[in-house]
């Protein structure tokens, strides 16, 4: 079981972090529809609308990752699928910094994220326990 507590470390934050940020961006939405209120964003309804879908989307991921952290031998499978998101999410911040649109807006940033990901991946890929071989009988 010592083995198996970076990876439940591992799961348990990143887990933690995505319901924070789930969250926030689930009450973002009903912050924009607020008398007077002034966004941190500028997307408007429809924008905000995939905000909040987002926010969603992030509760549960980082909900399973919880439910892994405190049974990290049984979720295995879940490191994975997080690692795949992780690069997926490395790769379109380096095409965004590749466009040039969105380096004006964010700069550096892109890449420092995109870095800060695939270490991210590296880790669940590296951390995670080993495959349990299951008998058919």
């Amino acid at each position: 079981m010592v083995a198996l507590r970076p990876y439940a470390w591992l799961c348990g934050t990143v887990g933690a972090v995505l319901v924070l940020i789930g969250l926030v961006l689930f009450v973002s939405f009903f912050a924009y529809h607020a008398p007077n209120s002034q966004p941190a964003i500028p997307t408007g309804p429809v924008g905000f609308y995939f905000v909040a879908f987002a926010g969603c989307a992030l509760v549960g991921w980082g909900g399973s990752l919880l439910a892994t952290a405190r049974r990290p031998a049984a979720g295995r499978s879940i490191g994975s699928v997080t690692a795949f998101a992780l690069v997926l999410m490395a790769l379109y911040r380096l095409a965004a910094w590749v466009v040039g649109d969105y380096y004006a807006f964010a700069g550096e940033v892109l890449r420092v994220e995109a870095a800060l990901f695939l270490l991210l991946a590296l880790a669940f890929l590296w951390l995670r326990p080993a495959g349990v071989v299951a008998e058919v009988s």
